[in-house]
């Protein structure tokens, strides 16, 4: 029952920010999950035995997702000098290049694709919404389908449960709903290139997916952490779309170029 009131729960929120929440709601709403997903991502890496990523790594998430375009590489290239500098003060030195490097892809592991929800938000809601959706639709037909006709392994050492037959379902199912739900709401769009669109996202979708399991794995945890009731961790919920997001943004900014000169 925690389990369907949870996924209830974050439906209605993550709705709320996508259709009606004002710009500001919806920028406080997805730098807080980037925040939340950051601590995650911090207690995986700690289990891998690396000292845990400090607050330039999280310093970094904030500039990719706010800062001007033009501005980004230089505050990356500082914030890094000041990351290794700082960390020179461990007592084993063999910490100093692991810490800093995982800070630094955290920083945008967790943070970068949420830029990309904001563009995509500022061009259409509809595009925000279906580079999220294609995930949810695809893991839910992934799930069905492996069940019933799953025989050969995808990923049998980051994932056992994964089949092939249910990667070759979700991209299905993600190309259904994708093409029905933006040939209703955009209408202009050719279906065919929507399918494409969502045969991209989906495949970037399954990666995300997997590079999160590896990484719980590699760390020796079921869920990136306990915060939502039967559903592990804010992270688990939304690796798949971590991926997925920078895609379709790509996808959809080479149909309109003014997206992705915003």
């Amino acid at each position: 029952m925690k389990r369907v009131t949870t996924a209830v729960l974050l439906a209605l929120f993550a709705g709320y920010l996508i259709f009606w929440a004002p710009y500001w709601a919806f920028v406080l709403g997805v730098t807080t999950v980037g925040a939340i997903c950051y601590w995650e991502y911090s207690g995986l890496v700690k289990g891998h035995g690396i000292q845990r990523p400090g607050v330039f790594g999280f310093l970094a998430g904030l500039l990719v997702l706010f800062a001007p375009q033009h501005f980004v590489l230089l505050g990356f290239g500082l914030l890094a000098v000041l990351a290794l500098a700082t960390a020179l003060r461990y007592d084993n030195l063999r910490d100093v290049l692991p810490q800093v490097a995982c800070a630094i892809l955290g920083g945008l592991y967790c943070f970068t694709p949420w830029r990309f929800a904001i563009g995509l938000r500022v061009g259409s809601v509809h595009w925000l919404f279906f580079a999220l959706a294609i995930c949810w639709a695809g893991d839910t037909a992934a799930y069905y389908v492996g069940r019933a006709f799953g025989r050969h392994k995808l990923a049998p050492i980051v994932s056992p449960g994964k089949s092939w037959e249910g990667a070759v379902g979700s991209v299905i199912g993600s190309v259904l709903f994708g093409v029905a739900y933006m040939r209703y709401f955009e209408s202009g769009i050719p279906w065919w290139q929507i399918a494409l669109i969502a045969v991209a996202g989906n495949i970037a979708s399954q990666f995300g997916d997997l590079a999160e399991s590896a990484m719980k794995r590699g760390a020796g945890v079921k869920d990136s952490s306990d915060l939502l009731p039967g559903h592990g961790g804010l992270l688990d919920r939304v690796d798949a779309s971590l991926f997925a997001l920078p895609v379709v943004y790509l996808c959809f900014g080479l149909l309109d170029p003014l997206l992705l000169l915003s």
